[in-house]
């Protein structure tokens, strides 16, 4: 059907205001791409703004031999690669059964993992509780906590009630049991579900700020974000180039280093967005519409 002539306006408007409001996000980001592969001449004159000038890698130089932001990459590698393993397994090992019907008791637990959606303890008792079982200054202080998402697990749950009963009936009769059906049956026909949900924890463990903040205080575990945001802070800046020649210093700037850090930061969600953007649609809809 040919859209109206007060569609077309609407449709005209509402691109226009979307197009404006992705340039509010995506300039600022590559103004900070350009202050890292600019020279310091550059930077000093004020000439970049979102594309470089006379380019250059010495800020990325001086983070690698200078700084410890390559200790910190490894360390949030270690932190998201093991978390998004460890909430993917328990989120599915939550989900699976309560999709179940015949499950017994799976209102009552479902409205119990609800509530903690709506009511929480707050920062201080997860403080005390994680130091009281010894978690402090270790990265399970961070995995355990938040271990299952309740958002992503009722997501996960509902994608999975939408599996074809049929197919697990037909697949029930050929003797296949509970495990068997979870692992061959209904995981590899919730790809866009698990693909989803995996983005969403990466995201939030690669970000994590606040919790490790708190719980970890030997600095040499450290991950990206609260490195760079300690790198923000000039004098802490000045410390962290401590390791580099005087004549290499002067060829840098505090901006182009902050700028560089964060572009390091933003490279592997830049990276692996793309590769599962197409789930998206499928697995946030299918999982959050009750079928």
């Amino acid at each position: 059907m040919r859209p109206t002539p007060s569609e077309k306006i609407f449709y005209g408007f509402n691109a226009l205001f979307l197009g404006l409001w992705a340039l509010t996000a995506l300039v600022p980001l590559l103004h900070i791409v350009s202050l890292s592969f600019s020279s310091n001449h550059a930077i000093l004159a004020g000439k970049v703004f979102i594309w470089p000038v006379e380019f250059s890698f010495d800020s990325y130089n001086a983070l690698l031999k200078g700084t410890r932001v390559p200790n910190a990459f490894v360390n949030s590698l270690i932190i998201t690669g093991v978390g998004v393993a460890l909430n993917m397994l328990f989120t599915i090992l939550a989900a699976y059964p309560l999709s179940k019907r015949y499950f017994i008791g799976r209102r009552f637990m479902t409205m119990l993992i609800i509530f903690t959606m709506l009511f929480s303890g707050g920062i201080i008792p997860s403080y005390l509780l994680v130091k009281s079982l010894g978690l402090i200054d270790s990265y399970w202080a961070i995995w355990l906590p938040g271990l299952v998402s309740a958002y992503n697990m009722l997501i996960m749950k509902t994608f999975f009630e939408n599996v074809p009963e049929e197919l697990l009936d037909s697949a029930r009769m050929d003797g296949c049991g509970e495990w068997r059906l979870a692992v061959q049956i209904v995981l590899p026909l919730s790809a866009p579900v698990l693909a989803t949900l995996a983005l969403f924890y990466g995201v939030s463990h690669w970000n994590s700020f606040m919790n490790v903040l708190i719980y970890i205080n030997d600095s040499s575990k450290y991950n990206l974000s609260v490195l760079i945001q300690q790198m923000v802070a000039q004098s802490s800046l000045m410390n962290e180039l401590q390791n580099l020649q005087e004549a290499d210093r002067q060829m840098l700037t505090p901006e182009s280093i902050r700028s560089a850090g964060m572009t390091v930061m933003l490279i592997p969600m830049i990276v692996v967005y793309p590769l599962l953007q197409k789930h998206f649609v499928k697995g946030v809809l299918i999982g959050a519409v009750k079928g």
